[in-house]
């Protein structure tokens, strides 16, 4: 999203690449989340989606032309040998990194090449200097090369990997500014030298500090987020997710509510939060909730029904749904809260025992039928509605809730509704009185 952000406020070009050369993770169903995430934010981009696996033949020319030029060489240690080198180092105190055993160097004799052992590609990194590059969230960053051994830019089954394509990819598609997770900053001094060695102009690097879990733990499948689809399911608006997340990590002042436009607008990398953000569930719920309050009906209704659907609720053009949303949207935290919420205009309503014995007692059911009577004869509306049940109060000598709470368990389930008067309204008169008969006739003992 900062990426996105960053080049249309500078009107530049948002490039979508999926990097998928770890083939056991990018499934055809990992890809399509992609994609169907950023759709959904509307994340929309400019050129793309390049897929890396459809440019293994470009990869390839390029590691053959840097092998040509001595910039890069075969390996042919195999794991075994790789994995006593490491015992060997950790025993000596050292760092673990390759040896640069098969490293081609003038003077020097190399092994025999072992038939059995398909080699590996590795870059010749400097074996000397400094990387530096000034990041543009965290500021001057200098590794040493002796940090860095020489980094496998092929696979031993000639797969180029995942450092490699996206060097060749930034030099080719011409990338001015690469911003990422922090936990890409130990790649991109691989990265830069792979650059330098190419020829290539570097990019701008910013890295941003991780998304910590409500518990202060790096941000995880165990945290339940396990695509931004889930999301969706969740009942979280697109644009709440956003502006939760342009908060989390950045800031305009003191502005907490904001559109994707004004975002743009604003958007710079000097006030990136240096720190690690921690992602908090009740902020991101109070922003859904302002935005279920301030969206459209109709869209809201869209919204609503698909969740119903899927709960197995047929939702008929009557009640109107837009209408039936409207009254409970300030209740509602997400669509799916929402959702549950009115299912029982479309319906029968499953009645809370608890809520039932404590408000439906033998003393307000005479009452119940002397009210049905009244609003079978009753104009429909809330306005009428509310005059029929204050006569029911005040010819009885009861206080308005004790009239009620009883209609609300016995139209809507439960004893929390909004004002009873407008619920009966929109779910209209025959509902009405034939909900309020069948649940008289069923409790006649009462």
């Amino acid at each position: 999203m900062f990426s996105w952000a960053y080049a249309r406020k500078h009107q530049g070009e948002f490039i979508l690449r999926v990097e998928d050369t770890d083939v056991a993770r990018s499934t055809p169903e990992a890809v399509q989340a992609i994609l169907d995430g950023m759709r959904w934010l509307g994340l929309d981009w400019d050129e793309g989606p390049f897929y890396q696996m459809q440019r293994m033949d470009r990869y390839k020319a390029v590691i053959q032309r840097m092998i040509d030029e001595g910039k890069a060489y075969y390996c042919y240690c195999s794991k075994e040998e790789l994995d006593a080198m490491r015992e060997q180092q950790m025993q000596q105190g050292l760092k673990p990194r390759y040896d640069g055993r098969w490293r081609p160097e003038a003077g020097k004799v190399l092994p025999t090449k072992p038939e059995d052992v398909p080699p590996v590609v590795r870059f010749k990194n400097p074996v000397s200097g400094t990387v530096v590059w000034d990041d543009l969230v965290k500021g001057r960053i200098e590794i040493s090369n002796e940090e860095l051994d020489d980094l496998i830019i092929a696979r031993a089954d000639g797969t180029p990997t995942y450092n490699f394509c996206v060097v060749v990819d930034d030099w080719e598609m011409g990338i001015t500014h690469v911003i990422r997770g922090d936990d890409h900053v130990n790649n991109t001094p691989r990265q830069i030298n792979l650059l330098q060695a190419l020829g290539a102009t570097l990019p701008q690097y910013a890295h941003l500090s991780m998304i910590l879990g409500d518990d202060g733990q790096k941000l995880s499948k165990r945290h339940g987020a396990v695509s931004v689809m889930q999301y969706d399911d969740d009942g979280y608006l697109p644009e709440a997710v956003l502006n939760y997340l342009a908060r989390l990590g950045w800031s305009h002042g003191d502005d907490e509510i904001f559109s994707m436009a004004q975002f743009c607008e604003w958007f710079d990398l000097d006030h990136i939060t240096p720190s690690a953000a921690q992602f908090n569930t009740e902020k991101l719920n109070w922003l859904n909730a302002h935005y279920i309050k301030q969206t459209d009906a109709e869209r809201l209704a869209e919204e609503v029904q698909k969740r119903l659907h899927a709960m197995g609720v047929s939702v008929t053009a009557s009640p109107d749904p837009a209408k039936v949303v409207d009254l409970y949207r300030e209740r509602a935290n997400t669509l799916q809260e929402l959702a549950a919420a009115v299912r029982y205009f479309y319906g029968q309503p499953e009645i809370d025992s608890a809520a039932a014995e404590k408000h439906i007692t033998p003393d307000i059911v005479p009452v119940m039928r002397s009210l049905l009577s009244d609003l079978g004869q009753s104009e429909w509306s809330a306005e009428a509605i509310h005059v029929a049940i204050n006569h029911a109060v005040s010819s009885h000598g009861l206080k308005f809730p004790k009239v009620a709470m009883p209609l609300r368990v016995m139209l809507t389930g439960s004893a929390q509704s909004p004002s009873i008067d407008a619920v009966m309204a929109i779910l209209g008169k025959e509902e009405t009185l034939a909900r309020l008969e069948s649940y008289l006739a069923r409790h006649s003992e009462l």
